[in-house]
This record gives structure tokens, C-alpha cells and sequence, in this order.
């Protein structure tokens, strides 16, 4: 009989250790055996192998070379023949009815009913299946789970970089509260000095009067003791005066102050803003964020042509006939807005691809993204002169101009994740906050003019893809601006475009190869070639795709139609 380790398979686990050596195994000696015995049905290691040789001459052996001639292990058949549901039974049946193998305690419970219960050993005539294409697809089984699982770990991560931002956030929150109250305080605190000093002013104002008053009726009753009995009239006449003056003056100012008024001062609260902050349960609301996050697999889906369509975007009121589409965005709705570059205006279509609304600008747009269902941002610029970044609302069918951020670098390229805004200045990618606050740099490359044009954010926000026009490449960065892949190809040359489905497909317009390239997810290598010139490309500038109708919406330079093509 052929010889196993005790310990091939432990509970739970997913490997097999090795043949034993049989002789040795009798000895309690655990050694890996080398050869395996057709005739004795045994497993030998080197050492007693060449005992074996020299009794049994003519037996057939088979080393590790020809490990398929071995026979399986019992650790093998026992965890395939074991029941997932009953681990104490066996798999005996085959319900073809349920196309699902059972044990006998299956059979009875879960298939009594069933027509077509047999044995398995009645089940397996005709070719054996063909093993190593289902080991092939387990090992591409595999390979997505483990994509899968580094995209829930870059989920948890992304969920602790989001904790933390929001617990800064709270902070923040707080001392800004602080600075109001401390603002408030020092404003209460003023007010209190100022009635104490006006006060004190008048309290001794009042002091002052009432001592000097004093002073002159002492320095009156003095000077009357000297000159009493000196005998002069004059000096008499002139002291009795001022006596009666001085006295008259200070009964008047007793009299005046008959009622003394004590000065005090007293502080009330405002019970309103006291009630306000007891009612409040935080500094406000945390509110949970959730996004589809497409799986390893659908970002490599690669899209199939069906068909193409041209549609005019021209509108009368267009000042210049030379049109250039520097980007494309598609709303949740299924409104699409275009960015017209030489006419200086963003442009609304309808589910026709029907110009249906326009608003204009004072700079180029340069690039857009969606932020919500209903707005979208728009870089525009102008060398050395405007560098803007305008938020527009598509409010019933007009597009209305909200707020604008301005900035002290260009504004090229545009994306938007969450709460974030990657901007491109041609030779660097910035991240700035909502309302404009530079939150990090994450990527230069000052080896030439254009190497960071157009940018594209994975669903997941832990990948950046920019264009780099300058050397014709397409960077794959991560969160935190390293590159992680540069790719490059003969089919791809002044990649203008670029756009990031939501299932994580990756899409990049050749300007000049004239082309549209779907990438893989990670912006490694090239699935597919979706357009060429033969398809009517001359010069695709941008490149969006349209989930709602399934098709890739293509502007382009010197063109007044877009192109739509079909995929699925």
C-alpha cells in the first residue's frame, strides 16, 4: 500500500504535503520518498530505493520526474470526496437534476424528491474532464480575488486616510469656533472696559470736584484765622466774599447730590446663544460616503465596437468656424456638456446630441469634470493672465455660472474625487481642496513644457493617470503622486485625452497617431484599438464615456461634429 505523511492535510487547510518513504514510515521516520513502486505499490526515498533495486530488479519505478504515473494520495481523495456540507460523509451521488454532488445524507434530505439521482460511479462514462483548463481557471479565479482583496485593502486604507481628514476636519471645526468665541469674548470683554472707563471718568470727575471744593473752603477758613483780627477792611470784605461764594457753591453741589447714585456694573448672558449651543448634539453631521467601486475584472472589460455616428455642434452665435473640444463630461442625468475652446464657451447637449444651452467665458476651457449631478468645473485659461477655475449648473436647461477659485499656476487639466480637485499646470498635478486650499503637490516633471496635461482619477480615487504630451505617455500614479506604470506605445503619440469609465476602464486619444486606446486598469498596456483615422479621427482632442446610451462621445481639433461610437 502506498504510504502518506499523518500530517498532509490539516483542518481548514489548502495544501497537501508530500509522499512519505513506506519502509521508513514502519520505522516512524518521517522522510520524503523519491520513487514510487508500480509493483509493490510503495514509496521509497534514495536510500531505500537502492535496497529495493537490489531485491526486486525488474519492478517499474517512477521518480519525481514522472510524478503523473504516481497514484493519488489519500489525503487528495479524502478532501475531494469529502462532503461540504456533511464533513463525516463521502460524496456517493450525483443529482442531475440539481447538477449538484451529494452524499447520502444529501441524497435524502435535499434530493429525495429529485428524478435523477444516481451514483457517481454511474455518472462518469464518456471523456474525463479536462482538469487542467479548470486549473487554469481557478488560477485566473484567483488572480481577480486577489485584486479584489488588495482593492478591500486599499479601502481600508483610503477609509482610514478618510477618518482621519474628517477627524482634522472636526478639529478645525472646533477652533474655528474657539476664534469666534474668543472674538466675542474680546468684544464683550471691550464693551465692559469701555463702560468702566466712562464710568471711573465721571465717579472721579465728581472726586475731583468734590475735593477741590474742600481744598478751597480749608484754605477759606485758614486764611480767615490770619486776617481776623488784623483790622483790614479791605482784605475783610473781599474773604467774606469768597467765603459765601465758596460756601454757596458747595451747598449748591450737596444739594445736587442729596441722592448719591452708587455706579456698579453687571454682565448678561445671552441666553439665546447659551440655549443655541445646548440644543446642538455635535459640531454637525458625519455622513457616510458610498461609491461603486467597479471589480479587478470590469476595469479590464475591453469595449467592442458596434457602430458610429457624426453629430454637428455648431450653433449660429459661434464666433470663430475653427472648433477645438478640449473636453467632454456626461451627468448622471445623461445631459453632456462640451468645451468649446475657441469660442471661449461651454456648450449643453440633450440626449440627441442637440446644442441646447451655452454660457461663455472670458478665458479658454481648458478641461471639466462632474462634481455633482447637476455641476460641473471648468478650468479656464490664459497665459500669463487668467488661470480659473469656474463651477457651472445645469438648472432647466440653462447653464448658470456659480462660484470661481482662481490660482497662481496654470489650469490645464482638471478631475474630481470626492472632495478633492487634481489639477494639472502642463508640467505639475496639484490637489486641492473644495474651496481651493492646496493640499499637496503630488507629481513635477519639468523635463519639458507638457508633461502633465489631462488627468483621470480611478473610481477608487488610489490611482492618477496623466498625459504627458511632450514624450507621449500615459503615467499611472498613485494617491500619494509616485508613478506606479509609465506606458507607452507606437499607436499613442500627443495623447490629448484622457477618461476614466466608472467601471475603471481607461480611454486616451491619440491626437496626432489619431487614435482611441482602451488601457487595462492599472494604464500598463493596451486591450484594445477602438478608432483610427479610418473611423473618421483627424486630430481627437478629447474622449468621455456615455454609460447611460453605452457609447465613447470624441471631440476634436478643427471639427465642428463630434464623433459617437457605439460599444458594448
Amino acid at each position: 500500500m502506498a504510504s502518506f505523511s499523518l500530517s498532509s492535510v490539516g483542518k481548514g487547510s489548502d495544501s497537501f504535503t508530500d509522499f512519505c518513504c513506506s519502509p521508513c514510515l514502519e520505522h516512524k521516520i518521517d522522510q520524503w520518498a523519491e520513487f514510487y513502486c508500480d509493483n509493490c505499490l510503495k514509496f521509497y526515498c534514495v536510500k531505500c530505493i537502492n535496497l529495493h533495486g537490489q531485491l526486486f530488479g525488474k519492478h517499474v519505478t517512477y521518480g519525481r520526474g514522472e510524478t503523473s504515473k504516481w497514484p493519488v494520495s489519500k489525503e487528495v481523495e479524502d478532501f475531494i470526496q469529502k462532503c461540504d456540507l456533511h464533513e463525516d460523509k463521502l460524496l456517493e451521488m450525483f443529482c442531475n437534476d440539481h447538477n449538484q454532488l451529494c452524499c447520502t445524507n444529501c441524497a435524502f434530505v435535499n434530493h429525495r424528491h429529485c428524478a435523477k439521482v444516481v451514483l457517481i460511479s454511474e455518472s462518469v462514462k464518456g471523456p474525463l474532464p479536462d482538469l487542467q483548463q479548470l486549473s487554469r481557471n481557478i488560477q485566473t479565479v484567483l488572480e481577480d480575488l486577489e485584486k479584489l482583496q488588495n482593492y478591500w485593502d486599499t479601502n481600508m486604507q483610503s477609509l482610514q486616510v478618510s477618518y482621519n481628514k474628517q477627524l482634522n476636519e472636526i478639529r478645525d471645526t472646533r477652533q474655528k469656533i474657539n476664534t469666534i468665541l474668543d472674538k466675542i469674548e474680546q468684544n464683550t470683554i471691550k464693551e465692559l472696559e469701555d463702560k468702566m472707563a466712562s464710568l471711573k471718568a465721571s465717579v472721579q470727575t465728581n472726586v475731583d470736584h468734590c475735593s477741590k471744593l474742600q481744598n478751597e473752603l480749608k484754605r477759606l477758613s485758614n486764611t480767615i484765622h490770619d486776617i481776623v483780627y488784623k483790622g483790614k477792611a479791605e482784605l475783610s470784605f473781599i474773604a467774606s466774599k469768597k467765603c459765601v461764594e465758596k460756601i454757596n457753591q458747595s451747598e449748591t453741589y450737596l444739594t445736587d447730590n442729596l441722592v448719591q447714585v452708587e455706579s456698579s456694573l453687571t454682565f448678561q448672558a445671552d441666553s439665546d446663544c447659551q440655549q443655541h449651543l445646548s440644543k446642538l448634539s455635535g459640531l454637525g453631521r458625519i455622513v457616510e460616503c458610498t461609491q461603486s467601486v467597479p471589480l479587478p475584472v470590469a476595469s479590464n472589460k475591453v469595449l467592442t465596437v458596434q457602430g458610429k455616428a457624426e453629430y454637428n455642434v455648431r450653433i449660429p452665435s459661434d464666433s470663430q468656424n475653427s472648433f477645438n473640444i478640449f473636453a467632454i463630461c456626461v451627468l448622471s442625468n445623461g445631459e453632456i456638456l462640451l468645451a468649446d475652446y475657441c469660442n471661449k464657451r461651454v456648450k449643453l447637449l440633450d440626449h440627441q446630441y442637440q446644442v441646447v444651452g451655452h454660457c461663455d467665458f472670458t478665458a479658454y476651457p481648458e478641461d471639466m469634470c462632474p462634481i455633482t449631478s447637476s455641476e460641473v468645473a471648468v478650468a479656464v485659461d490664459v497665459y500669463n493672465m487668467t488661470h480659473e477655475v469656474q463651477f457651472v449648473s445645469v438648472n432647466d436647461g440653462q447653464l448658470v455660472k456659480g462660484r470661481k477659485l482662481q490660482f497662481q499656476h496654470r489650469c490645464k487639466g482638471i478631475a474630481n474625487h470626492l472632495q478633492d480637485l487634481y489639477l494639472t499646470s502642463s508640467t505639475a498635478l496639484y490637489k486641492y481642496s473644495m474651496s481651493g486650499d492646496l493640499l499637496s503637490k503630488l507629481y513635477e516633471d519639468t523635463s519639458a513644457d507638457l508633461t502633465v496635461i489631462k488627468c483621470a482619477v480611478s473610481p477608487s480615487g488610489d490611482k492618477i493617470l496623466v498625459t504627458n504630451i511632450s514624450h507621449h505617455k500615459v503615467l499611472t500614479l498613485d494617491r500619494d503622486g509616485t508613478v506606479l506604470h509609465t506606458f507607452t506605445n507606437p499607436d499613442l503619440i500627443y495623447p490629448a485625452g484622457i477618461h476614466m469609465t466608472a467601471l475603471g476602464q481607461v480611454l486616451v486619444c491619440g491626437r496626432t497617431s489619431r487614435t482611441i486606446l482602451q488601457l487595462d486598469g492599472e494604464g500598463k498596456k493596451k486591450l484594445a484599438t477602438l478608432a483610427t483615422r479610418s473611423d473618421g479621427l483627424d486630430g481627437p482632442r478629447s474622449v468621455c464615456y456615455n454609460r447611460s446610451t453605452a457609447s465613447i462621445i470624441v471631440g476634436q481639433i478643427s471639427c465642428t461634429h463630434i464623433l459617437v461610437i457605439k460599444v458594448k
